[in-house]
């Protein structure tokens, strides 16, 4: 395997893509930062200083992805369609949870964008919150997954170009396999994005209900939903699973495409639907 940023001479330098084809390529970077019990209460009720804390830290990870090619030398300047930052705290590692998503239709992948965007979000939160705790740590920043380009698609743990097969209803999580064999809809696909033949919507299950369900996120074909919004969603997920059932309790709540949503929200292909309890802030 060779280095594209080096030369035949051995030299750094920016890699030519201009002959590369477009194609739609995304990133997803996730990191933590660990810090005292009583620092992460009053970043949940909003009582630090410097005031709205997840706010500052999403605008400036979005910042970030956005500017990563002035920070990294040898990273093009990308038109990004899409950054979105999201937030979990964990009560239990007493930690806050940074999870960065960037998306284009381009030549070149975005893995360094998401990474910089968590790594600059993780920072603002120390900056937001270190007049109460300086002892707080930065730490786990990584690439979960990429999808797009020559080299093929990467998620942690399965490498370049893994996945399941087409047609197979795989779901895993932190209580390992739940869900096997053929769905309704043919197809349920674990990750962050729609890579299923048909047009799906993206699910997020953060914070408390990602332990209790052992899901983090899947993929549902729109054609396994009896009606098209997210009261139709749950109704999809409950038939794939029981433990879904907790979805429709009532502190439970949900965002499509990072805005506040009930069951009549309507859903269409390819949005991101989280459900979460009030503790989250993403």
């Amino acid at each position: 395997m060779s280095l594209t940023h080096l030369n035949v001479r051995g030299e750094a330098h920016m890699v030519d893509v201009a002959d590369k084809p477009e194609s739609r390529r995304e990133a997803r970077a996730s990191g933590r930062i660990t810090m005292r019990p009583e620092t992460l209460a009053l970043l949940a009720e909003g009582g630090l200083p410097k005031g709205d804390v997840l706010a500052t830290a999403r605008i400036a990870g979005i910042q970030a992805a956005k500017r990563t090619h002035e920070l990294i030398p040898l990273c093009h300047a990308l038109a990004l369609s899409k950054v979105a930052i999201d937030f979990t705290l964990d009560e239990v590692e007493s930690c806050v949870e940074v999870t960065a998503t960037c998306r284009l239709n381009g030549r070149t992948g975005v893995e360094m964008e998401a990474l910089t965007a968590v790594s600059v979000a993780c920072l603002t939160l120390y900056d937001m919150c270190k007049a109460v705790d300086k002892d707080m740590v930065i730490d786990a920043i990584r690439l979960d997954a990429k999808t797009g380009g020559k080299s093929g698609d990467y998620r942690r743990g399965e490498g370049v170009g893994g996945g399941e097969a087409a047609g197979e209803t795989v779901v895993t999580g932190a209580e390992g396999l739940i869900v096997t064999g053929q769905g309704r809809g043919g197809q349920v696909a674990v990750g962050s994005r729609c890579d299923i033949a048909s047009p799906c919507v993206r699910v997020k299950c953060l914070a408390e209900l990602r332990e209790r369900l052992g899901v983090g996120e899947l993929s549902v074909p729109l054609s396994d939903l009896s009606r098209p919004d997210v009261g139709g969603l749950k109704a999809a997920l409950k038939a794939l699973d029981p433990r879904f059932a907790g979805l429709d309790e009532g502190r439970v709540m949900c965002a499509v495409n990072q805005v506040m949503a009930g069951d009549r929200t309507p859903i269409t292909d390819d949005d991101e639907v989280a459900f979460f309890p009030p503790v989250t802030g993403g």
